[in-house]
């Protein structure tokens, strides 16, 4: 990775461009003024829209019970320049220099902050009522078809497609959700913990396919690879995401099997002077001896924190966080915080078939990962206990009516 000096990093006179206006790129640009940086911020986005949080898009504002989900933050106090509705189609790191639709844009520092762009269902471009959720105009195309209770098909049942059921049930809307794997979360969770998920669509009035495969969707109608035909006034796909980099092909910057930016610890990429921070870098983890991509909020959240103290330069700040994200879904708040795949044992608090219960899985006898359905107290314990590494009784951890912390063995 490359290096950086600290002359260059505490420079107040070097113009910052942050490509991304999510909350990656407006907690990078935040961070930089509250950490005292005064030199140039520009912030450049792709939406026309004043900057907003993605989390309501799937509750309050898909159900019309908010109009958006802006960030609070004045830009102009800050003096942050915003440039919006200005997409980035290209970046010439031997120039310093940004090309747009607008035309060019210098930089002495670059911050990637562009996030994550939905998959989409081969096959369907251009079919009518086929829809994606990932942003403002889709949740405003998406608030109509709610309100005309129309037979949905969600296709996808991971966090996103299990978000917009929820929605579209309390809506009243009769929703199918088909999923190629045999459970929901597949790709997020371990079978024994994802299963009993698979009760939660039944309970809440939708119906669960697993083993679906789509064969192509024709206007008004989802067709199986089975021949079953499911009536379909609207598809909506949530079958994943993948960093939004491709406009970085040709810069030199180094990109990880997935798309994603190759971000060191300090989260600089390749390139000297270039960041990359949020759902479209991933990074080194010492505490999980692993390279980790998160798609998550809080992600998004705390790594522009690291971003702009290494731009200042002042002392090196190393990103190892304990990823953490959240879901509401079928009346249910679930929450997980670490990184379970290098988990020796798992140990369960309560029953999966109740409405309240933890999974904590460990590696030599220490948290590394949590999940926790309306227990968000085992949660907050759990992240805490994650961070300081103590090792733990696993049969005091298994006793649910005991608080997470009384576990600590050492």
């Amino acid at each position: 990775m490359s290096e950086q000096t600290p002359q260059q990093g505490t420079s107040q006179g070097r113009r910052v461009v942050v490509v991304g206006a999510g909350m990656a790129g407006v907690q990078t640009a935040v961070a930089l003024r509250e950490q005292g940086f005064t030199g140039a911020v520009t912030l450049i986005g792709a939406e026309p829209h004043q900057p907003y949080d993605r989390p309501p898009l799937s509750k309050a504002v898909l159900l019309g019970k908010a109009e958006g989900s802006a960030f609070d933050v004045d830009f102009e106090s800050l003096g942050i320049e915003l440039r919006l509705g200005c997409e980035v189609l290209g970046v010439r790191t031997g120039d310093h220099e940004l090309d747009t639709e607008a035309g060019p844009v210098p930089y002495d520092v670059l911050v990637l902050a562009t996030g994550a762009e939905p998959i989409r269902l081969p096959g369907t471009e251009g079919v009518p009522g086929v829809h994606l959720l990932r942003t403002l105009d889709d949740a405003d195309r998406l608030r109509p078809v709610l309100a005309r209770q129309h037979d949905i098909v969600v296709v996808g049942a991971g966090w996103i497609g299990a978000e917009f059921a929820t929605a579209a049930r309390e809506a009243g809307c009769t929703v199918t959700v088909v999923e190629a794997a045999e459970r929901p979360l597949a790709g997020a969770l371990p079978p024994e913990v994802a299963a009993p998920m698979a009760a939660w669509y039944a309970e809440s009035g939708a119906e669960l396919r697993t083993h679906a495969r789509v064969e192509r969707v024709e206007p008004g109608t989802v067709v199986l690879s089975d021949g079953s035909r499911l009536p379909a006034g609207a598809v909506v796909v949530g079958i994943g995401a993948r960093p939004a980099t491709a406009w970085l092909a040709g810069s030199g910057i180094e990109l990880g099997a997935h798309g994603e930016v190759v971000a060191d610890a300090r989260l600089r990429t390749s390139v000297e002077n270039v960041y990359a921070v949020g759902d479209c870098a991933s990074f080194p983890s010492a505490r999980y001896g692993a390279r980790l991509l998160v798609h998550h909020w809080d992600n998004a959240l705390q790594g522009p924190r690291t971003v702009a103290a290494n731009i200042l330069g002042e002392t090196p700040v190393v990103y190892d966080p304990v990823p953490y994200f959240w879901s509401e879904q079928f009346g249910r708040f679930v929450q997980y915080a670490g990184h379970h795949a290098s988990a020796d044992r798992t140990v369960r608090r309560g029953d999966p078939s109740g409405p309240a219960w933890t999974v904590c899985w460990l590696r030599e006898d220490r948290l590394v990962a949590v999940l926790a359905v309306g227990r968000p107290r085992d949660l907050a314990q759990g992240r805490r206990l994650i961070e300081a590494g103590r090792r733990l009784d696993p049969e005091v951890l298994a006793d649910p009516a005991r608080p997470l912390k009384e576990a600590i063995a050492d």
